[in-house]
């Protein structure tokens, strides 16, 4: 942890972006438990509860041939203003679906609002390796993913309340506030690094990355590695779950907002036990450790308070999965394609969580088991852990520098 404060304390620019960070994040959850406790209430089916939750991660998708042109062709801070702005009102809007008949209201605003935030995120990621760079650059990975799973924690946590007590409309309202205070936070920032607008077309800059990727091929594995992660896109699961097994036992939006809370303390502990031991040797131990833990959740699922227990073991590795993986792509990509490579290593990654999303809600409706389904997801991470081991081999991968 000290580690972590030095870091902050050494990089101003860290520092703030940080902070709209984490107050951006924690609103976020205020939302993300509201939709999902309004569709349960709506009695919706699994296939709807599946697009739903697909849809968080389509827009990143889409847009991300685009997205990574124009990261590198406009300034980060006046991209992050406006993405943030909106953000704000298509949060802000969500309070207009009240039942069934609105729902392509809420799937239009799911999509944009989640396509401004990947669109921010990418920014931010692409952003980072400018200012830092070898450890340090993991450790500033790492405190966005302890931020994000602290928020998500802490969001997640008190959201279950705030809809409990005060309604779906409330919770959204506090998340378009939140991200106010994120913009002003944002405005008041000064980030001062090197940016040199490209003269070349967003055509030309397309071609000229695929051409990059198809000389460096180490890219596109570490890319398709990161995105093995995107297959902890539980939230589709934890709803199905919280309707099968617990909704009997316990409010919906109680439910909801404990299952994620339980997941989230493993994220942001993680990290802090783990990171240390990560390198490019014992890696892949990484991954079968979160195969393990997501099986244990798989065989403990029915009783509401063992899988409690079991899914702070889900979240143990996740964080650490997902910052190695980033960062190793960081440092083994040349700088003039930060922005393009990572807005298609998002891309990757959101199209591995929409995929995973969308059959989650598929094969629930098809009949099998939401154990059986679970199991697969965590068998996915075996494979995860043979192909790291395969890159490592093959592929002429730079280990993240002290």
């Amino acid at each position: 942890m000290n580690d972590y404060i030095k870091l902050l304390q050494s990089q101003p620019i860290l520092r703030r972006l940080s902070t709209v960070q984490l107050i951006a994040y924690f609103g976020a959850w205020f939302s993300n438990v509201a939709i999902y406790t309004l569709l349960l209430n709506m009695n919706v089916s699994a296939e709807v509860i599946g697009f739903t939750a697909m849809l968080h991660f389509l827009s990143g998708i889409i847009q991300a041939p685009f997205s990574g042109s124009i990261i590198d062709s406009v300034k980060p801070k006046k991209l992050l203003l406006s993405l943030l702005v909106f953000e704000i009102f298509t949060t802000l809007f969500l309070i207009f679906v009240n039942n069934v008949a609105d729902l392509w209201l809420l799937y239009i605003l799911v999509f944009l609002k989640m396509a401004a935030a990947s669109f921010y995120f990418t920014t931010e990621m692409s952003l980072l390796p400018k200012i830092l760079d070898g450890k340090k650059l993991q450790k500033a990975n790492e405190i966005h993913s302890i931020i994000w799973s602290f928020s998500y924690t802490l969001g997640m946590a008190l959201s279950g309340f705030v809809v409990f007590w005060f309604g779906v409309k409330v919770a959204f309202m506090l998340d378009a506030s939140m991200f106010v205070v994120a913009f002003y936070i944002l405005y008041k920032t000064e980030i001062d690094v090197e940016f040199i607008k490209t003269k070349e077309s967003f055509a030309q800059m397309i071609k000229d990355t695929f051409k990059y990727l198809k000389r460096t091929p180490r890219a596109m594995h570490l890319m398709l590695l990161h995105s093995f992660v995107g297959f902890t896109a539980f939230d589709a699961l934890v709803a199905l779950m919280v309707d099968k097994y617990y909704a009997s036992i316990i409010a919906t939006s109680l439910a909801l907002g404990m299952m994620h809370t339980s997941r989230a303390i493993g994220l942001v502990i993680g990290p802090m036990l783990l990171s240390k031991w990560a390198n490019n040797k014992k890696f892949s131990y990484f991954f079968l450790s979160q195969a393990l833990a997501i099986w244990l959740w798989a065989y403990l699922m029915r009783d509401f308070y063992t899988s409690l227990f079991a899914s702070v073991f889900v979240g143990l590795f996740t964080t650490t999965l997902w910052s190695y993986t980033y960062t190793l792509l960081q440092q083994n990509i040349d700088s003039k394609y930060y922005g393009r490579i990572v807005a298609y290593n998002d891309m990757l990654f959101l199209a591995s969580a929409t995929f995973t999303s969308f059959m989650i809600g598929f094969l629930a409706t098809k009949g099998y088991s939401l154990e059986f389904i679970t199991f697969l997801i965590g068998f996915m991470f075996i494979i995860g852990a043979l192909y790291f081991r395969w890159i490592i081999k093959n592929q002429d991968i730079k280990d993240i520098k002290i």
